[in-house]
């Protein structure tokens, strides 16, 4: 996807990130506005289009979090990428089960931030499959009407869960899907705090996808966050900072 056309708001009280940001950006074709808080942001919005945001979680005034809530009350369809600090695992687990694409952690590369971009926006461009509709990912093919899956051509012999798990991941590819919402898709809203639980059907589930389960391509960990299914398995993932 070039970048020509994609029209950015960029929303972060910090004067310096969105200094730092502008200039690549529209280097690279992007067309980028800028707002300082979360209430500018809104008013912005409410006058114009746009085929991203990217929203800082943590300002004055009505913060990252409500501003997002908003967002996704009006324009449910609008990605939103959020920008947070490492020690806001919480916020970023809570700005993602409220409706975030995905987020990048400060600090952070403007390489893997333009990378996020052109995904999210290509996500939201494209028509939503149905939920019949064959789905293939580098090696990986799952055909739901068969509730069937190979690799390179060869049958993967899944579980009812691990093919529950799969195909939820699928469908949500190149996204953040957070444990919670996961375990509640899965298993049910009971299970939603069972992250262990999780974890053991995961590792098997690897084992039986990828070449080398420590060393995942398709099957992504988000540290502390939760699981993300790539949907470009020819870029190599950073090593996550969790066992899982």
């Amino acid at each position: 996807m070039t970048s020509g056309g994609i029209r950015i708001l960029l929303v972060d009280d910090e004067s310096s990130i969105r200094r730092a940001l502008r200039p690549p950006l529209m280097e690279l074709g992007f067309q980028v506005t800028e707002a300082s808080r979360g209430e500018e942001a809104l008013q912005i919005l409410r006058g114009a289009t746009f085929d991203i945001v990217l929203l800082d979680i943590n300002m004055p005034g009505i913060g990252g979090i409500a501003t997002l809530g908003r967002i996704r009350a009006g324009l449910p369809r609008l990605p939103v990428i959020i920008l947070s600090v490492r020690d806001g695992e919480e916020e970023k687990v809570e700005a993602l089960e409220i409706g975030a694409d995905d987020y990048v952690t400060k600090p952070f590369s403007t390489r893997e931030l333009i990378a996020r971009i052109r995904s999210a926006v290509r996500r939201a461009q494209e028509p939503k499959p149905k939920e019949d509709t064959p789905l293939t990912i580098g090696e990986i093919h799952l055909n739901p009407v068969r509730r069937s899956v190979t690799k390179a051509g060869q049958a993967v012999h899944l579980t009812r869960k691990e093919y529950e798990i799969l195909f939820f991941l699928m469908t949500h590819a190149g996204r953040v899907v957070t444990y919670r919402k996961l375990l509640t898709a899965v298993w049910g809203g009971e299970y939603r705090d069972e992250i262990d639980y999780l974890r053991t059907f995961v590792r098997q589930l690897r084992k039986k996808i990828e070449d080398d389960p420590s060393n995942p391509i398709y099957l992504l960990t988000d540290a502390y966050v939760g699981y993300r299914f790539t949907d470009d398995p020819t870029v190599v993932p950073p090593p996550s900072a969790e066992e899982d």
